[in-house]
């Protein structure tokens, strides 16, 4: 990523410039006993491994396979004969097929020993995931380290699910899609110190410039920002001696009707101090406040993927609020009365980026943000928190992200957490209190 504030202010580092391997990916009609290459991985479930009374596999594949190499995969047992384990399935590798150790591999076909039974649909996300998930196995950040291992994997071929144009298709979204995810982390893992919010603007912009046919960008500083009113934003930039940059991304499909228009608005202090509140005491975690821009990591991830994938029918707006939450005599102090571009006297910078999105005239919005530590505390760290107040949209935007919702709870909104945001000197708080916190923050949203 490309940074262009004065180094000797930001302890020297420089992230390198490390190239994400490219892995090609092809579905292929040969058997896997024909197929020339360095490792053959098999996916088998338990049930896959059963055998019949003279000790031979049941499963043709395996069965064939097993032929092949002259009964040394029915004998296999050790765990050096299997590469791993994930729930009931493992992979085996065959070295009587594959001339090269795993670490070694640039040529690798993937087969399940149950394709056949796999619907045709089943097989194009089958495909679909074996790609993603091994573009986004291998992956490694080493951007910041001085010494990294490079991967020598160059080509997958996925073997017993199908050819032809539609699984082409679905192998080059997952690799888009995966790229995007890799883009996304590498915003998220990059220091506070290179990451400013000029250089996540500059980001933004090179995404603009890159997919220029179909994106364009907007950027605005301080000063436009003033001119639109958002004194919320603002008033969280003030103590930062990096400027604060509203991103504007916007999508718009090279052919076709408009048939919706969608907003993905994205969380930005690419440093949350916790300004004069700030994060202290076990648990505050203020080392990895760099963090608390991965809503915009997500959001502007997902501009990259619509640029690449280029989606019919849809106009979509990426929006952030980037920012930095730092200290000095110029900063908000605990108290303090900001007015938001929606004329309300009230704090937060997700309040102003909201607004805008819907000056924008879409029809929905979609909110990421880390928000906030109360949510963790409610849900741990490996569940995220949905709230809105239509079932039909958080069962839709959950579809759309290959995410479970089958049980989607609505929570009662009671009195009492409107009575806790209010205020005696002006509209509303940002905070309700430390009780039932993630609710309250997306009340105020």
């Amino acid at each position: 990523m490309a940074h262009s504030l004065a180094r000797a202010t930001l302890g020297l580092t420089q992230p390198a410039n490390v190239d994400v391997p490219k892995i090609s990916f092809a579905a292929k009609d040969v058997g896997a006993v024909e197929w020339k290459g360095d490792i053959l991985a098999v996916g088998v479930t338990e049930k896959d491994m059963a055998k019949d009374e003279s000790t031979k596999f049941e499963n043709s594949l395996l069965k064939k396979l097993d032929a092949h190499l002259g009964g040394l995969l029915s004998e296999a047992s050790s765990e050096e004969d299997f590469t791993g384990k994930a729930g009931q399935s493992i992979v085996l590798r065959l070295p009587g097929l594959g001339s090269k150790r795993s670490a070694q591999a640039s040529d690798v076909a993937i087969v399940l020993a149950s394709s056949e039974s796999i619907a045709n649909e089943s097989k194009l996300n089958t495909a679909s995931a074996i790609a993603s998930g091994t573009v986004l196995g291998i992956y490694e950040d080493n951007r910041y380290k001085s010494e990294s291992k490079k991967s020598v994997l160059k080509s997958v071929d996925i073997l017993g699910l199908g050819t032809g144009h539609e699984i082409e298709k679905k192998l080059k979204y997952a690799e888009d899609v995966s790229s995007a995810v890799i883009f996304g982390k590498e915003l998220v893992n990059s220091p506070a110190n290179v990451l400013t919010p000029a250089v996540l603007a500059e980001e933004a912009s090179k995404i603009a410039s890159t997919y220029s046919d179909v994106i364009s960008a907007t950027i605005l500083n301080a000063e436009q920002c003033k001119e639109l009113k958002m004194g919320s934003y603002l008033g969280v930039a003030a103590a930062s001696a990096n400027p604060p940059h509203f991103i504007h991304l916007c999508y718009k499909p090279p052919s076709g009707p408009v048939k919706t228009k969608l907003a993905l608005v994205g969380k930005g202090l690419t440093f949350d101090s916790g300004g004069y509140n700030i994060k202290t005491g076990p648990g505050c975690s203020i080392e990895l406040m760099k963090f608390d821009m991965g809503g915009s990591a997500a959001v502007l991830g997902a501009a990259k993927a619509i640029g690449q994938i280029k989606p019919a029918g849809v106009e979509v707006h990426f929006i952030v609020a980037a920012c930095e939450n730092m200290i000095s005599g110029t900063g908000m102090r605990p108290g303090d009365i900001v007015t938001a571009s929606m004329e309300r006297q009230l704090r937060l910078t997700l309040a102003d980026a909201l607004v805008y999105a819907c000056n924008q005239g879409v029809e929905k919005i979609v909110d990421l943000a880390t928000l906030t530590g109360a949510c963790v505390v409610a849900l741990g760290p490996s569940i995220a928190g949905v709230f809105t107040p239509s079932d039909a949209l958080a069962k839709e935007v959950l579809t759309a992200a290959e995410v479970s919702g089958e049980k989607l709870w609505r929570m009662p909104l009671e009195e009492s957490y409107w009575e806790s945001m209010k205020s005696g000197v002006a509209d509303m708080v940002n905070t309700g209190g430390r009780q039932g916190g993630a609710i309250t923050a997306a009340l105020f949203l």
